[in-house]
Protein backbone atom coordinates (compact mmCIF):
# COMPACT_ATOMS: atom_id res chain seq x y z
CA UNK A 1 0.00 0.00 0.00
CA UNK A 2 1.23 3.75 -1.02
CA UNK A 3 -0.17 6.18 0.84
CA UNK A 4 -0.39 9.65 -1.01
CA UNK A 5 1.18 12.66 0.20
CA UNK A 6 -1.09 14.45 3.07
CA UNK A 7 -1.12 17.73 0.89
CA UNK A 8 -2.70 16.16 -2.38
CA UNK A 9 -4.67 18.89 -3.63
CA UNK A 10 -8.35 18.41 -5.09
CA UNK A 11 -8.62 19.50 -9.03
CA UNK A 12 -11.32 21.25 -10.15
CA UNK A 13 -14.03 18.10 -9.98
CA UNK A 14 -12.18 16.21 -7.03
CA UNK A 15 -12.12 16.22 -3.08
CA UNK A 16 -9.19 15.49 -0.72
CA UNK A 17 -10.81 13.44 2.14
CA UNK A 18 -9.57 11.20 4.79
CA UNK A 19 -11.25 8.42 5.33
CA UNK A 20 -11.67 7.02 8.91
CA UNK A 21 -13.00 3.25 8.53
CA UNK A 22 -12.94 0.82 5.56
CA UNK A 23 -14.85 -2.15 5.50
CA UNK A 24 -14.06 -5.24 3.53
CA UNK A 25 -16.50 -7.93 1.51
CA UNK A 26 -15.86 -11.23 0.71
CA UNK A 27 -13.47 -11.59 -2.00
CA UNK A 28 -14.55 -13.16 -5.50
CA UNK A 29 -11.15 -14.83 -5.37
CA UNK A 30 -11.36 -14.82 -9.75
CA UNK A 31 -15.20 -15.69 -9.89
CA UNK A 32 -16.10 -12.17 -11.44
CA UNK A 33 -13.56 -11.85 -13.75
CA UNK A 34 -12.30 -8.45 -12.04
CA UNK A 35 -9.58 -7.65 -14.32
CA UNK A 36 -7.54 -5.66 -11.34
CA UNK A 37 -4.82 -3.26 -11.72
CA UNK A 38 -1.54 -3.39 -10.79
CA UNK A 39 0.12 -1.13 -7.57
CA UNK A 40 -2.92 -0.06 -6.94
CA UNK A 41 -4.22 1.32 -3.60
CA UNK A 42 -7.23 -1.29 -2.91
CA UNK A 43 -10.85 -0.88 -1.21
CA UNK A 44 -13.82 0.82 -2.29
CA UNK A 45 -16.14 0.56 0.74
CA UNK A 46 -15.26 3.65 3.00
CA UNK A 47 -16.35 6.63 5.33
CA UNK A 48 -14.18 9.84 6.24
CA UNK A 49 -14.42 13.47 5.97
CA UNK A 50 -14.05 16.11 2.65
CA UNK A 51 -11.24 17.90 4.17
CA UNK A 52 -10.31 20.14 0.70
CA UNK A 53 -12.79 20.58 -2.16
CA UNK A 54 -11.47 21.45 -6.10
CA UNK A 55 -12.48 24.52 -7.41
CA UNK A 56 -15.61 23.44 -9.81
CA UNK A 57 -17.71 21.33 -7.36
CA UNK A 58 -20.87 22.34 -5.23
CA UNK A 59 -22.31 19.13 -3.74
CA UNK A 60 -19.75 19.05 -0.90
CA UNK A 61 -18.09 21.50 1.39
CA UNK A 62 -15.24 20.96 3.81
CA UNK A 63 -16.25 19.13 6.94
CA UNK A 64 -19.11 17.10 5.01
CA UNK A 65 -19.19 13.72 6.48
CA UNK A 66 -19.09 10.86 3.16
CA UNK A 67 -19.20 7.22 1.74
CA UNK A 68 -17.68 6.00 -1.30
CA UNK A 69 -19.53 4.94 -4.29
CA UNK A 70 -17.17 2.42 -6.22
CA UNK A 71 -18.33 3.83 -9.60
CA UNK A 72 -17.62 7.46 -11.18
CA UNK A 73 -18.45 9.53 -14.59
CA UNK A 74 -21.75 8.48 -13.94
CA UNK A 75 -25.53 10.23 -13.89
CA UNK A 76 -27.41 9.98 -10.52
CA UNK A 77 -29.88 7.08 -11.57
CA UNK A 78 -27.60 5.61 -13.82
CA UNK A 79 -27.48 1.87 -12.68
CA UNK A 80 -24.39 0.60 -12.15
CA UNK A 81 -22.91 -2.08 -15.05
CA UNK A 82 -19.95 -5.12 -14.91
CA UNK A 83 -18.04 -2.26 -17.08
CA UNK A 84 -18.35 0.22 -14.20
CA UNK A 85 -17.07 -1.69 -11.88
CA UNK A 86 -14.14 -2.58 -13.38
CA UNK A 87 -13.27 0.83 -13.91
CA UNK A 88 -14.28 1.90 -10.15
CA UNK A 89 -12.56 2.32 -6.99
CA UNK A 90 -10.05 -0.35 -6.16
CA UNK A 91 -10.47 -1.90 -9.54
CA UNK A 92 -8.30 0.84 -11.76
CA UNK A 93 -8.76 3.83 -9.41
CA UNK A 94 -6.89 4.07 -6.33
CA UNK A 95 -9.17 2.82 -3.32
CA UNK A 96 -10.11 3.51 0.32
CA UNK A 97 -7.56 1.60 2.45
CA UNK A 98 -5.27 4.78 2.72
CA UNK A 99 -5.29 7.80 5.35
CA UNK A 100 -6.14 10.41 2.33
CA UNK A 101 -7.25 10.27 -1.04
CA UNK A 102 -8.57 12.14 -3.84
CA UNK A 103 -11.90 11.47 -5.08
CA UNK A 104 -14.12 12.71 -8.09
CA UNK A 105 -17.31 14.36 -7.03
CA UNK A 106 -19.17 11.47 -8.51
CA UNK A 107 -17.68 9.20 -6.09
CA UNK A 108 -18.97 10.16 -2.88
CA UNK A 109 -22.23 10.55 -1.29
CA UNK A 110 -23.40 12.29 1.98
CA UNK A 111 -23.61 9.78 4.87
CA UNK A 112 -26.25 9.30 6.80
CA UNK A 113 -25.83 11.80 9.97
CA UNK A 114 -27.07 8.99 12.68
CA UNK A 115 -24.04 6.74 11.85
CA UNK A 116 -20.83 6.11 12.61
CA UNK A 117 -18.01 6.17 10.30
CA UNK A 118 -17.25 2.46 10.76
CA UNK A 119 -21.34 1.97 9.98
CA UNK A 120 -21.65 4.17 7.14
CA UNK A 121 -18.54 2.50 5.30
CA UNK A 122 -20.57 -0.56 5.11
CA UNK A 123 -22.69 0.76 2.83
CA UNK A 124 -21.04 1.16 -0.11
CA UNK A 125 -21.47 -2.33 -1.57
CA UNK A 126 -23.23 -4.72 0.65
CA UNK A 127 -25.74 -2.26 2.06
CA UNK A 128 -26.56 -0.52 -1.61
CA UNK A 129 -26.84 -4.28 -3.24
CA UNK A 130 -29.36 -5.24 -0.39
CA UNK A 131 -30.97 -2.02 -0.95
CA UNK A 132 -31.46 -2.57 -4.92
CA UNK A 133 -32.22 -6.22 -4.60
CA UNK A 134 -35.07 -5.57 -1.93
CA UNK A 135 -36.42 -2.03 -2.99
CA UNK A 136 -36.00 -1.93 -6.71
CA UNK A 137 -28.27 -5.07 4.75
CA UNK A 138 -30.93 -7.59 3.66
CA UNK A 139 -32.43 -8.41 6.98
CA UNK A 140 -32.06 -5.02 8.14
CA UNK A 141 -33.91 -3.29 5.47
CA UNK A 142 -36.03 -6.23 5.38
CA UNK A 143 -37.20 -6.23 8.74
CA UNK A 144 -37.85 -2.43 8.74
CA UNK A 145 -40.39 -2.94 6.32
CA UNK A 146 -42.34 -5.22 7.84
CA UNK A 147 -41.15 -8.37 6.19
CA UNK A 148 -40.93 -11.72 7.40
CA UNK A 149 -36.71 -12.93 7.14
CA UNK A 150 -35.53 -16.49 6.73
CA UNK A 151 -32.44 -16.61 6.74
CA UNK A 152 -29.10 -18.75 5.75
CA UNK A 153 -26.60 -19.19 7.46
CA UNK A 154 -23.35 -21.53 7.44
CA UNK A 155 -22.94 -21.84 11.57
CA UNK A 156 -25.20 -22.30 14.32
CA UNK A 157 -23.39 -20.10 16.06
CA UNK A 158 -24.44 -17.23 14.30
CA UNK A 159 -28.18 -18.55 14.40
CA UNK A 160 -28.18 -16.61 17.59
CA UNK A 161 -27.24 -13.57 16.51
CA UNK A 162 -29.24 -12.87 13.15
CA UNK A 163 -32.50 -13.74 15.39
CA UNK A 164 -31.10 -10.82 17.85
CA UNK A 165 -31.64 -8.62 14.07
CA UNK A 166 -34.90 -9.69 13.59
CA UNK A 167 -34.94 -12.92 11.82
CA UNK A 168 -37.84 -15.17 12.02
CA UNK A 169 -36.40 -18.48 10.86
CA UNK A 170 -32.64 -19.52 10.29
CA UNK A 171 -31.82 -22.25 8.58
CA UNK A 172 -28.01 -23.98 8.13
CA UNK A 173 -27.75 -24.51 4.46
CA UNK A 174 -23.77 -26.34 5.97
CA UNK A 175 -26.39 -29.14 7.45
CA UNK A 176 -29.53 -28.64 5.36
CA UNK A 177 -28.05 -28.93 1.87
CA UNK A 178 -31.26 -29.52 0.26
CA UNK A 179 -32.71 -25.82 2.54
CA UNK A 180 -35.06 -24.71 -0.19
CA UNK A 181 -38.12 -26.86 0.48
CA UNK A 182 -37.59 -26.29 4.33
CA UNK A 183 -37.38 -22.51 3.33
CA UNK A 184 -40.69 -22.56 1.26
CA UNK A 185 -42.57 -24.36 4.12
CA UNK A 186 -41.88 -22.00 6.61
CA UNK A 187 -43.75 -19.22 4.69
CA UNK A 188 -47.04 -18.85 6.06
CA UNK A 189 -48.88 -20.40 2.71
CA UNK A 190 -46.31 -23.08 1.90
CA UNK A 191 -45.80 -20.95 -1.25
CA UNK A 192 -42.22 -19.48 -0.82
CA UNK A 193 -40.94 -16.46 -0.17
CA UNK A 194 -41.48 -13.66 -2.37
CA UNK A 195 -37.45 -12.60 -2.75
CA UNK A 196 -34.71 -14.37 -2.67
CA UNK A 197 -31.26 -12.31 -1.93
CA UNK A 198 -28.79 -15.10 -3.27
CA UNK A 199 -25.18 -14.14 -3.29
CA UNK A 200 -23.56 -17.52 -3.91
CA UNK A 201 -24.85 -17.40 -7.22
CA UNK A 202 -23.48 -21.28 -8.88
CA UNK A 203 -23.63 -23.06 -5.52
CA UNK A 204 -26.86 -21.93 -4.34
CA UNK A 205 -29.21 -20.96 -7.21
CA UNK A 206 -30.62 -24.61 -7.67
CA UNK A 207 -32.20 -24.23 -3.41
CA UNK A 208 -33.04 -20.40 -3.94
CA UNK A 209 -35.50 -21.54 -6.88
CA UNK A 210 -36.87 -24.56 -5.28
CA UNK A 211 -37.61 -21.63 -2.32
CA UNK A 212 -39.15 -18.59 -4.23
CA UNK A 213 -42.90 -18.47 -4.72
CA UNK A 214 -44.49 -18.65 -8.75
CA UNK A 215 -43.55 -14.61 -9.87
CA UNK A 216 -41.25 -14.45 -6.93
CA UNK A 217 -38.38 -12.75 -7.71
CA UNK A 218 -34.35 -14.27 -7.09
CA UNK A 219 -32.03 -11.13 -7.10
CA UNK A 220 -28.47 -12.32 -7.99
CA UNK A 221 -25.43 -9.95 -5.80
CA UNK A 222 -22.50 -12.37 -6.32
CA UNK A 223 -20.45 -15.57 -7.28
CA UNK A 224 -19.63 -16.46 -3.74
CA UNK A 225 -19.76 -20.25 -3.95
CA UNK A 226 -18.17 -23.20 -6.03
CA UNK A 227 -20.13 -24.39 -9.10
CA UNK A 228 -22.29 -27.43 -8.03
CA UNK A 229 -23.02 -30.81 -9.75
CA UNK A 230 -26.80 -29.30 -10.06
CA UNK A 231 -26.55 -25.67 -12.09
CA UNK A 232 -29.56 -24.19 -13.53
CA UNK A 233 -30.06 -22.40 -16.87
CA UNK A 234 -32.32 -19.18 -17.86
CA UNK A 235 -34.89 -22.16 -18.58
CA UNK A 236 -35.30 -23.02 -14.94
CA UNK A 237 -37.07 -19.38 -14.41
CA UNK A 238 -40.01 -20.98 -16.98
CA UNK A 239 -39.93 -23.66 -15.44
CA UNK A 240 -40.80 -22.01 -11.76
CA UNK A 241 -42.56 -19.65 -13.14
CA UNK A 242 -40.06 -16.85 -11.19
CA UNK A 243 -37.76 -13.99 -12.47
CA UNK A 244 -34.02 -13.96 -12.25
CA UNK A 245 -32.66 -10.43 -11.80
CA UNK A 246 -29.33 -9.80 -11.80
CA UNK A 247 -27.86 -6.66 -9.91
CA UNK A 248 -24.61 -5.16 -9.04
CA UNK A 249 -24.57 -2.29 -6.40
CA UNK A 250 -27.43 0.51 -6.96
CA UNK A 251 -27.09 3.97 -8.10
CA UNK A 252 -26.30 7.63 -6.32
CA UNK A 253 -29.87 7.92 -6.15
CA UNK A 254 -30.59 4.93 -4.88
CA UNK A 255 -27.39 5.63 -2.84
CA UNK A 256 -29.53 8.75 -1.12
CA UNK A 257 -32.64 7.10 -0.63
CA UNK A 258 -31.35 4.58 1.33
CA UNK A 259 -29.27 6.94 3.30
CA UNK A 260 -32.65 8.57 4.06
CA UNK A 261 -34.37 5.34 5.06
CA UNK A 262 -31.52 4.12 7.36
CA UNK A 263 -32.05 7.85 9.33
CA UNK A 264 -35.74 7.66 8.88
CA UNK A 265 -36.17 4.36 10.23
CA UNK A 266 -32.92 4.43 12.58
CA UNK A 267 -31.41 1.35 11.02
CA UNK A 268 -27.94 0.90 12.77
CA UNK A 269 -25.52 -2.02 10.44
CA UNK A 270 -24.49 -4.46 12.35
CA UNK A 271 -20.22 -4.73 12.49
CA UNK A 272 -18.51 -7.56 13.22
CA UNK A 273 -17.19 -8.11 16.61
CA UNK A 274 -13.76 -7.72 15.17
CA UNK A 275 -12.10 -4.69 14.22
CA UNK A 276 -8.72 -3.84 12.57
CA UNK A 277 -6.18 -1.51 11.94
CA UNK A 278 -4.37 -0.19 8.41
CA UNK A 279 -1.33 -2.26 9.64
CA UNK A 280 -3.88 -5.12 9.93
CA UNK A 281 -5.56 -5.33 6.39
CA UNK A 282 -4.21 -8.63 5.39
CA UNK A 283 -4.76 -10.15 8.61
CA UNK A 284 -8.48 -8.50 7.59
CA UNK A 285 -8.84 -10.06 4.35
CA UNK A 286 -7.83 -13.24 5.68
CA UNK A 287 -10.04 -13.22 8.51
CA UNK A 288 -12.83 -12.48 5.85
CA UNK A 289 -11.80 -15.49 3.24
CA UNK A 290 -11.54 -18.04 6.12
CA UNK A 291 -15.10 -16.73 6.59
CA UNK A 292 -14.56 -16.55 10.64
CA UNK A 293 -16.51 -13.13 10.66
CA UNK A 294 -20.39 -12.60 11.28
CA UNK A 295 -21.10 -9.05 9.64
CA UNK A 296 -19.25 -6.66 7.43
CA UNK A 297 -15.57 -6.15 8.89
CA UNK A 298 -14.24 -2.76 9.78
CA UNK A 299 -10.54 -1.37 9.25
CA UNK A 300 -9.75 1.85 11.05
CA UNK A 301 -8.01 4.21 9.51
CA UNK A 302 -8.57 7.31 11.62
Amino acid sequence: MRPPSTTAKSSSHRYRTRPHHNTLFSPPQGKLGLDIKDKLVPGSDGAGVVEAVGSNVRQFQSGDRVCTHMTRDMPDDAPATFADIQAGLGQKLDGTLRPYGVFHDTSLVKMPPTLTFAEAATLTCSGLTAWNALFGLPVQFAIASGAMVIATTSSDQKTAKLKALGAQHVVNYKTTPKWGEIVKSLTPDGHGVHIVVDVGGLSTLRQSLESVRPEGMIALTGLLGDAGADVPTILDGLTYLCITRGLLLGSRAQFDAMNRFIEEKGIKPVLDERMFTLAEAKEALEYVTQQRHFSKVAIDIS
